[in-house]
């Protein structure tokens, strides 16, 4: 495990080749995602360094359904009265009500990536409740005002998180970034509706940019998404 600050009260956290991200507000702490499945007590360790307790955890946002976004939810969910939140399409799944319908590939690269991917990726994760189902244009109290972006494609019930007091972008797996280069997200459920939501939210006017899997980009964010945005890279 692993713990990076990327700008005052913005953190990202590593497990192996996972990762969730970390603000940090005067009086509660959000987790936007989760990581794998038995990822808790590693993330408890780390939120100690910075002298964050079980009990301050306020929410977790969760960006979709996937396990290696939503794997730890449940166990941290009884630190105390931590609020879960998931978009409204994906809440069903998260709960464990129904099951989550598989990618749509597109290329051999991506069937094969993704193979790769499954044999030494998280195991299932364990059901989850939802205390707030949220759908496009929700407000949090995060950072002073954020909003949740509705962003199906890679799920149903994708979403990023804007924070526009400090200009800080959440893409869940609909951005990815792999070695210097900010593309689509693979493995999605509707490809064309993922590049959709990947150019509503470089629209935005974000300084940083935090996603599911990849290095952050922090500084200039804004450009570099609408850069990238133009025509995206597609496994």
């Amino acid at each position: 495990m692993a713990i990076t600050e990327l700008r005052p009260s913005l953190y990202r956290l590593t497990v192996g080749f996972w990762q969730l991200y970390l603000w940090r507000d005067a009086d509660g702490v959000t987790l936007i995602d989760a990581g794998a499945p038995g990822c808790a007590e590693a993330i408890a360790a780390d939120l100690a360094t910075l002298g964050i307790g079980r009990s301050d955890v306020d929410r977790i946002v969760l960006t979709h359904f996937h396990p290696d976004h939503v794997g730890s939810a449940a166990d941290i969910a009884e630190w105390g009265s931590v609020e879960i939140l998931a978009n409204v399409a994906d809440a069903p799944i998260i709960r464990g009500d129904q099951p989550g319908p598989a990618p749509r590939m597109r290329s051999e690269a991506e069937q094969a990536l993704h193979a790769r991917i499954t044999a030494a990726g998280p195991p299932v994760a364990l059901p989850c409740r939802v205390d707030r189902e949220l759908r496009d244009g929700d407000q949090l109290d995060i950072a002073g005002s954020a909003t949740a972006i509705a962003v199906p494609g890679h799920t149903e019930g994708s979403i990023g998180l804007y924070l526009s007091g400090p200009r800080v972008l959440f893409t869940g797996d609909t951005i990815a970034e792999q070695g210097g280069e900010v593309m689509l997200g693979p493995f999605n459920l509707d490809t064309d509706r993922a590049i959709a939501g990947f150019r509503i939210l470089a629209e935005l006017d974000a300084d940083t940019a935090c996603f599911g899997h990849g290095q952050p980009v922090v500084g200039n964010a804004h450009a570099v998404l609408a850069a990238a945005a133009v025509n995206p890279t597609v496994l």
